[in-house]
């Protein structure tokens, strides 16, 4: 084997050893100026030792460049225009251009050979692809903002008495101390935003200078239908200025400016996760419960910021005498449907309050109705932004009266509680035919507003099964509602007739004066 060019003989004759060695070289020989001491405590031989001393260079250094190949260029006749691809759209990914390759030009490469693609590409990608975004690290001076953001807590999956429970979580940071409070919602609203402000500023006891949000429309809209410029809420300036926070935002769909909050979000879910693990159990028995899990998580990371937390603590205002009312108020009337519309959303009421106007407190997650000082009753809020909400049990005992109304009732989806009432109604209707059907549907509406829909659902569980039999809601009703009404016993009449005898006896006359 013929030697290397002459610039590279001395190079070559060396063993090749790894930094470790070379660094351990270098130091043992500047300690004590013995070769033979050195290299056997970096583990090469003497004479390897000496010729590294002497070149003064480490191993990356006196190695070789390998500049020519050892086997032909497998991507040869496809490189080319695949860099004239990757010019052309930069965000294509290798595994894609490649299968693109294979699937149009056979033979042009072997499947084999995809590894050595992608690095090609990566190579290329080092030398000539697009910037990516610099993010340049902020340093935050104490007490002066506080960051807000909502995140999908749905992933954690947690249960409220083994139902799904979804959920957002309202989530408040201080960038320089990173301390940081959370609130359970249900959606990225003004009554949301509100209550999760609060519930951090109240738990931290003070209030900094700055509340800096992203464009949710809970704080900003469009400023004259153009899809750039937003301003802030009037209600959430409102708020902002009752607690002596200036507003800040960040750029439209630029979610680094908040990138504190933003990292914050995923630890935040991460430390859930590992919590929820240790618990043992995603389940928990009422919404309360999951509430004082989460604030036990959150005060438990806090404890960690005590130092630093004071830092921003001395230099914050103090936070005003009151909290502000976490619900709007509305007033509405109820329709001749039985119906009022709230924010947009239609909800069932009682028929007994129809014709009357009643004052609305909107919360988060409920309705409370009152007529002057009295709360009537409370219902569970819709989310979404349209829509009915009916409860059969509002409108059962009057379509029992107008059954025909039924058929096309406006909101009869609504009617079907769940898929076991829906198949209900089917069977039933198939058995007995529409009318008669939808009216024994409504007395099993009615048997479920007074029994309670899970007990009806499992006996419709075996009566929905094959080999179907037929049945009716009256024999539910027998099972579901046994007669335990105490029998009145009457005591057998025993008709006394002597007196009526001693009257006719009687000889004693009267007279009628006319």
């Amino acid at each position: 084997m013929a030697l290397p060019e002459a610039g590279w003989s001395r190079v070559w004759l060396l063993r090749m050893i790894t930094k470790q060695q070379y660094r351990k070289l270098m130091s043992t020989y500047q300690e004590t100026g013995n070769v033979t001491l050195s290299a056997l405590k970096a583990d090469m031989s003497r004479p390897t030792a000496r010729k590294y001393l002497e070149a003064a260079q480490p191993p990356s250094e006196l190695q070789a460049k390998h500049t020519w190949r050892t086997r032909a260029d497998p991507l040869a006749e496809m490189w080319p225009q695949a860099e004239v691809m990757l010019e052309e759209a930069p965000d294509l990914e290798a595994k894609a251009l490649f299968e693109y390759w294979l699937e149009r030009w056979p033979g042009a490469a072997q499947e084999k050979h995809l590894r050595t693609f992608q690095r090609r590409v990566k190579l290329w990608r080092l030398q000539y692809g697009p910037d990516k975004e610099v993010f340049f690290p902020q340093d935050w001076e104490p007490g002066r903002a506080m960051q807000l953001d909502w995140t999908n807590a749905n992933e954690l999956a947690i249960t409220i008495g083994g139902q799904p429970y979804e959920h957002l979580l309202c989530h408040s940071v201080l960038p320089h101390s990173n301390w940081e409070w959370a609130t359970g919602c249900l959606s990225e609203s003004l009554l949301s935003l509100r209550q999760g402000l609060q519930e951090a500023l109240h738990r931290l006891g003070k209030v900094p200078r700055e509340l800096r949000v992203d464009n949710s429309s809970a704080a900003t809209h469009r400023v004259g239908g153009g899809a750039t410029g937003r301003e802030f809420n009037e209600q959430f300036v409102s708020l902002c200025e009752y607690y002596g926070l200036v507003p800040r935002t960040i750029g439209i769909n630029c979610p680094n400016e908040n990138g504190d909050v933003e990292s914050s979000n995923g630890h935040l879910k991460r430390r859930l996760r590992q919590h929820l693990l240790l618990r043992g159990s995603r389940d928990f028995e009422s919404e309360a419960a999951y509430e004082c899990f989460l604030e036990q998580v959150l005060a438990r990371r806090n404890q960690g910021r005590r130092e630093k937390l004071g830092e921003e603590l001395a230099v914050m205002k103090p936070l005003p005498p009151t909290r502000l009312s976490e619900y709007d108020e509305v007033t509405c009337r109820v329709g001749s449907a039985s119906t009022i519309r709230v924010k947009k959303v239609g909800y069932s009421v009682p028929a007994r309050l129809i014709g009357q106007e009643l004052k609305v407190e909107v919360y988060e997650r409920q309705l409370k109705l009152y007529s002057g000082r009295e709360l009537l009753l409370s219902l569970p809020r819709h989310c979404g932004g349209r829509g009915v909400v009916l409860n059969y049990r509002h409108v059962i005992d009057h379509l029992l009266r107008k059954p025909g109304a039924f058929e096309r009732y406006r909101y009869r989806e609504q009617l079907f509680p769940n898929r076991s009432f829906r198949e209900a109604y089917d069977r039933l209707v198939a058995q007995q035919g529409q009318r008669r059907g939808a009216v024994e549907y409504l007395r099993l509406l009615k048997l479920a507003s007074e029994v309670g829909e899970s007990d009806v659902e499992v006996m419709l569980a075996d009566l929905l099964s094959p080999p179907y039999p037929a049945w009716s809601v009256e024999e539910l009703r027998r099972i579901l509602q046994p007669n335990s009404r105490p029998q009145i016993q009457l005591a057998e009449l025993q008709p006394e007739c002597s007196s009526y005898d001693a009257l006719l006896d009687s000889r004693q006359e009267v007279v009628y004066a006319g």
